[in-house]
């Protein structure tokens, strides 16, 4: 199999990051291109090309795509706080949805034949039924989830009509840093559970707030699909190996571990990695809350072989942990 030269957006970011150096490990030509909104060029290896920009730049991109000889796309540039997405769904529609549709054309237009898209689980909305299986009903309640909904149906309708196939990849919390130390999650104001739990471990908040005690769940807490960065980012390389290898071919795939956890189960785990348990703050149920959201992953163990490695919650626990020590020894 050929392996194309690369550009991943949002490779600056805490996914994205963890792409590069999983391309990068396993021998292709990389590039990335990231606004730095959110991401760090601390993340950036010294030896891979870097364009500072915005996808919705036409021009940058053209550039980027004929200076390189990009055969790929990895795109996980975009804005991913579901209550930022709310209260301004405008810039969540210009930046996801938008942005994908310029990225995307410049790729038709400069032939680039693969797209590998990172999507969310946010675009099945309240299931009906858990887990989640690819198939089941689309219904996104935020702006979020629809802004990556719309850009899933233009790869759909641009690889029925040109010369491209695509894999779009769906998940839920992702959590964990590379277990070599050279990347993580450094985004500030983290609304997800795990980073918020590893920033109260080392200080950098007082309390981790359990949102609902009275679910119908075994503890009474939310129970939610986690996977570690590490595995995720695997899968989006097989997406990318199985759309060279079957240039007819398009997916669309779950990436989870096909069982949940509670929230009281992920800090319990937490605090068995402390000297002393965190402080938690018993809070009513958030609006729009779900007991459980739970994705399948039998269409992508089947479809690609993906087969997780980092499949334990002590293991993202501790490289989340040993990661945001290491933000801490670094900015003391």
């Amino acid at each position: 199999m050929a392996k194309l030269p690369v550009l991943v957006t949002g490779g600056a970011g805490y996914i994205g990051s963890h792409a590069v150096l999983a391309l990068r490990d396993a021998g292709w030509d990389v590039a990335i291109i990231d606004d730095l909104s959110t991401g760090s060029r601390d993340v950036v290896p010294d030896d891979v090309t870097f364009y500072e920009g915005s996808v919705a730049d036409r021009a940058l991109v053209d550039r980027i795509l004929a200076e390189r000889r990009i055969g790929a796309i990895m795109h996980f540039a975009g804005s991913i706080v579901v209550p930022e997405s709310v209260e301004q769904p405008l810039d969540y529609y210009g930046n996801n949805t938008l942005a994908s549709h310029a990225l995307l054309s410049a790729a038709v237009a400069a032939g680039v034949p693969h797209f590998v898209f990172s999507s969310t689980a946010a675009v099945y909305g309240a299931p009906d039924r858990v887990p989640i299986s690819e198939g089941d009903s689309k219904q996104p309640i935020n702006p979020y989830g629809a802004s990556k909904l719309m850009t899933e149906w233009m790869l759909r309708d641009a690889a029925a009509a040109y010369p491209i196939n695509y894999a779009a990849l769906r998940y839920f919390n992702v959590a964990g840093a590379d277990a070599g130390g050279r990347s993580g999650q450094i985004g500030k104001g983290s609304t997800h559970l795990i980073k918020v739990a590893v920033e109260a471990a080392v200080g950098k908040r007082d309390h981790v707030d359990v949102f609902g005690t009275d679910y119908p769940t075994p503890d009474g807490s939310c129970i939610r699909d986690y996977i570690h960065v590490s595995d995720l980012v695997d899968a989006h390389v097989k997406a990318l190996e199985r759309l060279i290898e079957r240039p007819q071919d398009n997916l669309v795939l779950n990436c989870g571990y096909g069982r949940g956890l509670s929230v009281i189960e992920v800090l319990d785990t937490l605090d068995g990695l402390l000297e002393t348990p965190l402080r938690r703050e018993l809070k009513p149920r958030r609006a729009g809350d779900p007991p459980q959201l739970v994705s399948a992953n039998q269409a992508i163990r089947d479809t690609l072989g993906w087969a997780p490695r980092f499949d334990d919650i002590g293991t993202i626990v501790g490289d989340a942990l040993a990661w945001e020590r290491h933000l801490a020894e670094a900015n003391a």
